[in-house]
């Protein structure tokens, strides 16, 4: 595909150098893509163009929709209110498990069918009663210079960030990256390096950095999923390792989320993640002390709720994506001991419960577009 510098969603990017051969080599993430001119790097989104790395998707999205922000998922940032939802295509990783195949995997002229600039995406999420405005679909890594200034324009309004992400990124892109965000949900795959190289194509140490990174060095409310495969890392061995790597080093505080593999993609012929698993993985990661752990893509409502650490309170009672109880003081405390429940909480929870609105963003562009809106203010 021919790419033109004068293309309006081609922008340049800054996390890259020359090498001595004439290629270059992007930095953004730990594949380090070695490029020649007219070349993409793994994540199909980012080129050598000139003798440079740019970004050849900004302003252009798979598509917006504004969901629970349940179920990104973040259970303690916010809960029961609407975030507007976009992604764009490709990924830095290679996951022959990808539960998003049909974005990650594409190529761009297949997929994104959707324009929007940062400036449209924040007006949109205001004019819409979104409390925040999540980077998910795909690796928002991928597109970090859309994704930041995306995070600028909607802080102007009182929108929050989220990213949804595998982490996968290098030291000095992670630093101004997560500067902008104000929740992320970091995909944390397995605990185990021949897992991420065998089916993931990347290392896990990577990944591991980004945790400890955005719990100690930044802001950004934390929470964290791994999709459990049956027979690939699902052991108990492997879930009690996992569960005492996070004690130690982020601490009992940071959500941890369980969620129910499906078969897809390149890994058909695994079953389904039968619910039991998912609840002996609980229970593991509980025994060893963390404080707020879930089941997902199961309904299970015990792994749905938020529980009191110290006295086994019920805290927030949810159904799937829908708040049926809210023990919470409006210091975000337990109402029976008095215990602080972590998290980034109000007075009193949203109630957009799971529904779902696709947006047009051309009702938020200059695009030329006459019609109801598909997502009224909730």
């Amino acid at each position: 595909m021919d790419i033109q510098l004068s293309d309006k969603h081609v922008v340049p990017t800054k996390f890259w150098h020359k090498l001595p051969d004439g290629r270059v080599q992007c930095d953004l993430c730990p594949r380090f893509c070695k490029l020649k001119e007219g070349q993409r790097g793994l994540c199909f989104v980012r080129a050598n163009v000139g003798g440079q790395v740019v970004l050849t998707s900004y302003g252009k999205a798979s598509g917006f929709a504004i969901d629970p922000i349940e179920k990104k998922p973040l259970y303690h940032f916010l809960p029961g209110t609407p975030v507007l939802s976009y992604g764009t295509a490709g990924c830095n990783l290679a996951c022959k498990f990808c539960q998003n195949w049909d974005i990650s995997k594409s190529r761009e002229q297949d997929t994104l069918t959707a324009e929007a600039f940062p400036e449209d995406i924040a007006r949109a999420a205001k004019a819409t009663g979104c409390r925040s405005v999540a980077f998910t679909y795909n690796d928002p890594v991928i597109f970090h210079e859309y994704a930041i200034d995306t995070a600028k324009a909607c802080h102007e309004h009182g929108i929050k960030s989220v990213a949804v992400t595998a982490g996968y990124i290098t030291e000095e892109p992670r630093k101004e990256f997560f500067s902008h965000m104000d929740a992320a949900n970091v995909d944390l795959k397995s605990f185990d390096e021949e897992f991420y190289y065998r089916l993931c194509g990347g290392k896990l140490q990577y990944v591991l950095d980004t945790l400890e990174f955005i719990k100690h060095e930044t802001d950004c409310w934390l929470e964290i999923t791994t999709l459990i495969i049956p027979g690939h890392n699902d052991s108990e061995e492997e879930i009690h390792a996992m569960s005492e790597w996070i004690m130690d080093k982020l601490g009992p505080d940071v959500p941890l989320h369980f969620t129910a593999f499906h078969p897809d993609w390149k890994m058909r012929d695994i079953p389904p993640t039968p619910p039991e698993t998912l609840i002996r993985c609980r229970k593991i990661a509980m025994e060893k002390g963390l404080h707020y752990v879930y089941t997902g893509n199961v309904h299970n409502t015990e792994g749905d709720s938020t529980w009191c650490h110290q006295c086994g309170a019920l805290l927030i009672g949810r159904d799937w994506y829908v708040i049926t109880d809210w023990h919470l003081t409006p210091e975000g405390t337990c109402e029976k001991c008095g215990t602080p429940c972590a998290g980034v909480f109000e007075e009193k929870p949203g109630d957009w419960g799971r529904k779902r609105y696709v947006v047009d963003m051309r009702y938020f562009t200059n695009s030329p577009f006459t019609g109801e809106s598909p997502a009224p203010n909730p």
